[in-house]
């Protein structure tokens, strides 16, 4: 492999930040410090605590542009748990899982070894790629990560056709806020806090249709035996509330509320999603720029509009190592910010799978697009 060196002006002020929890920008702590001896150590059933759950519900709401009859649902656990979660109250009996990275196996074998569901059907991918939803009879799910943290792959989260009644379900723990995404094409769209919304893990986030409610409500009546913990009823009960069923880190919550607002003052879902593109761009035109091969990304399943971003060759190199990640400084801003977030803005590439309108996600046919990886694009926090 030819040996890759990094200008210094293009490394990182500040190196902690790889493929892991995103920078917390100074705004969002000032804020949190202000508002801390009325709000921290607060029982989490007092206005201001639910005040805060409300602030966020109603945000990403807003960033993703629920259709009426969605319900923003939150729980403690992070999305390790939301796993277990939906393998208990989501699934009936037998769904498909696209696993091409340590994410989605895990969510795969949690459902093939639950003693209540019958046989799973897991596609397993090579890393460094991935594949479609393939419509089989008799499944009444289909679960995929929209961008696999491990590897780097993304695939675009669409609807397949002719899966009936079946919920479709990404984990978008490393894509929620930073990849195109439309409701319609998902029943649950779950993730945590500490990616593109820069605050701590520990709590999960599902975006949730009416379909995906009701089928909730239906396996509860079925008479499911399921840990308090792990119903997903429970945590719909009380995510209407504005509250959690168990005391949540506090902390973790007003960091996320004050993220949010600066995605929806900003433009929304298409400023961060074209801020990621942008900031990849940073990473990948030097790379390229540089004499190393560039590849396209490799596309599978273009009836339904999947496209996957997968380096090979002299590209893969790069592409391979989760921290290798340019910042760019010094980035003219846009919108309303405050200093702070200014003054720290855009110091990290945010590599994704390409710049993508939101309406189904379509990538233009007449504009090549570079060897990207998508596992870095929750670096929106500042």
């Amino acid at each position: 492999m030819t040996d890759l060196t990094i200008p210094s002006e293009l490394k990182p002020v500040d190196g902690r930040f790889g493929a892991g929890p995103s920078k917390v920008r100074a705004a969002q702590v000032a804020a949190l410090s202000e508002m801390a001896p009325t709000y921290l150590g607060t029982s989490h059933r007092k206005p201001g605590v639910k005040n805060q759950v409300k602030r966020v519900r109603e945000g990403l709401r807003t960033l993703f542009t629920l259709p009426e009859g969605y319900e923003v649902v939150l729980g403690n656990g992070g999305s390790t748990a939301f796993w277990d979660i939906a393998t208990f109250g989501l699934i009936e009996d037998r769904a498909q899982f696209l696993s091409f990275g340590e994410f989605g196996s895990k969510f795969a074998k949690a459902a093939a070894t639950a003693v209540h569901l019958g046989e799973q059907d897991v596609r397993t991918f090579a890393p460094g790629s991935a594949g479609a939803f393939e419509p089989v009879p008799g499944l009444d799910a289909y679960a995929s990560p929209h961008n696999e943290t491990s590897t780097g792959v993304a695939i675009q989260a669409l609807r397949p056709q002719g899966v009936g009644d079946a919920l479709v379900m990404f984990d978008a723990t490393s894509a929620a806020g930073g990849l195109p995404v439309v409701a319609q094409d998902f029943d649950v769209y779950y993730f945590a806090p500490q990616k593109c919304f820069a605050s701590d893990g520990g709590l999960w986030f599902a975006l949730m249709s009416p379909a995906a409610l009701e089928r909730a409500a239906a396996i509860k009546a079925s008479g499911r035996w399921m840990p308090a913990f792990l119903d997903i009823n429970i945590a719909i009960e009380n995510s209407v509330q504005e509250q959690t069923y168990n005391t949540p880190a506090l902390a973790t919550i007003a960091l996320m509320a004050e993220q949010i607002d600066w995605f929806n003052d900003n433009g929304g879902l298409a400023w961060t999603t074209a801020r990621t593109a942008e900031s990849a761009a940073i990473l990948y035109d030097w790379h390229c720029a540089h004499g190393r091969e560039c590849c396209d990304p490799l596309r599978l399943g273009t009836a339904h509009g999947v496209h996957i971003a997968v380096c090979r060759g002299p590209c893969a190199a790069l592409g391979g190592d989760r921290h290798h990640r340019l910042r760019r400084r010094g980035r003219r801003g846009r919108g309303r910010q405050d200093s702070a977030s200014q003054r720290h803005r855009g110091r990290r590439a945010v590599p994704q799978a390409g710049a993508q309108p939101i309406a189904r996600g379509h990538v233009p046919g007449d504009r090549p697009l570079r060897c990207r990886r998508a596992d870095g694009q929750h670096r929106l926090g500042g």
